[in-house]
């Protein structure tokens, strides 16, 4: 059974493994002030081209998501999010644990454009209400779709006038920026929201997600908030050696392009084999529709997630593909959906 189901099934890339074990008995200092660090934390705004943020390390994408939205919001405020976005979704109500509502926003492509923030902000007009205050997007977005450039630049500038804060999740950040369709870089990130997090714990390393605070606003007491949160790792070390060996050699990007290499194979056999997708996602997920019986027989051999009923006979799975992902894996996908093609045809 191979699995398709994720990008993090996989252990970490032996580079990491290696870098780790090689470092293993050194005496270093706790909780992220460690040389390696420092070293990766200077490596990251080198990337980021500014060396007027402030970067943090901590263990996972919820973990980063809580800690980082419930220290920028005061009590009354809220968070705008896509119906889709991963903290509403995904997140065990995590961020409303905090005690932050989230604005749910109706979207087609798992994007937010200025119309559903204004949407948003029309909608909660006084004290009587909880006041939107940050905006938060993914890249990729949790069905696959990218942000254009265009689109990131009126999103920020939106934001900007009307006094919002606009974060982003970079879970799966590597995808986004190594996707066939992107036209932004990692240092435009930088210019245009107030903070993000690179995903390492999708790409490559054991686990790890480094929040990147661009607005000076948002970095106040920080370090106190992620150590009442529990992310102020004592063993910093773990995750600062886990980015300097991504970052070092532009590992993360090699990876990224790996992943993004594996799902595109698939996308183009899939389509030449007439079948139809959900969504339009260039990037590592996939979600094509597929007749419920060639799904009972691909489970057989394959793990992944059947994402939601498109009518009686079809269905829409999620294919994920990982850095670590087997070329030799995804022909034989290919291959089996290929003789039940002709099965059925015959």
């Amino acid at each position: 059974m191979y699995s398709f189901k994720n990008d993090y099934s996989e252990g970490a890339h032996p580079q990491i493994l290696r870098a780790l074990i090689e470092t293993n008995l050194e005496q270093v200092e706790g909780y992220g002030e460690d040389c390696y660090t420092l070293q990766a934390i200077a490596l990251l705004k080198e990337k980021i081209k500014r060396n007027d943020i402030d970067i943090h390390l901590l263990s996972g994408g919820t973990q980063t998501n809580l800690t980082a939205i419930s220290a920028f919001l005061r009590p009354h405020e809220a968070v705008i999010a896509a119906n889709t976005g991963h903290v509403l979704v995904h997140e065990t109500g995590a961020i409303e644990a905090t005690g932050h509502k989230i604005i749910s926003i109706e979207v087609r492509d798992g994007k937010l454009d200025a119309a559903h923030i204004k949407e948003a902000l029309e909608a909660h007009t006084d004290e009587h209400m909880v006041k939107p205050k940050l905006v938060y997007i993914s890249n990729p977005t949790e069905i696959g779709s990218i942000y254009k450039k265009g689109e990131l630049e009126q999103l920020s500038q939106f934001c900007k006038e009307n006094n919002l804060f606009l974060y982003m999740d970079g879970a799966r950040l590597g995808s986004a920026l190594c996707s066939a369709e992107n036209d932004m870089e990692l240092s435009d990130l930088g210019m245009l929201v107030d903070a993000f997090y690179i995903g390492g714990t999708k790409n490559g390393a054991l686990m790890g997600e480094a929040l990147v605070i661009c607005a000076n606003l948002l970095k106040e007491d920080f370090r106190f908030h992620m150590k009442q949160k529990g992310a102020l790792l004592a063993k910093g070390r773990l995750l600062g050696i886990q980015f300097l060996e991504l970052f070092r050699d532009n590992l993360y990007f090699d990876l990224a392009k790996h992943a993004n290499g594996m799902a595109g194979l698939l996308r183009n056999e899939i389509s030449q084999a007439g079948y139809k997708f959900l969504t339009h996602s260039p990037s590592n997920q996939i979600f094509p529709i597929l007749p419920n019986w060639l799904i009972l027989q691909l489970q057989e051999k394959y793990s992944f997630y059947i994402w939601s009923k498109v009518d009686p006979h079809h269905s829409a799975v999620r294919l994920v593909t990982s850095w670590a992902t087997k070329e030799d894996a995804v022909l034989s996908f290919i291959d089996d959906l290929r003789k039940s093609n002709v099965i059925v045809k015959i």
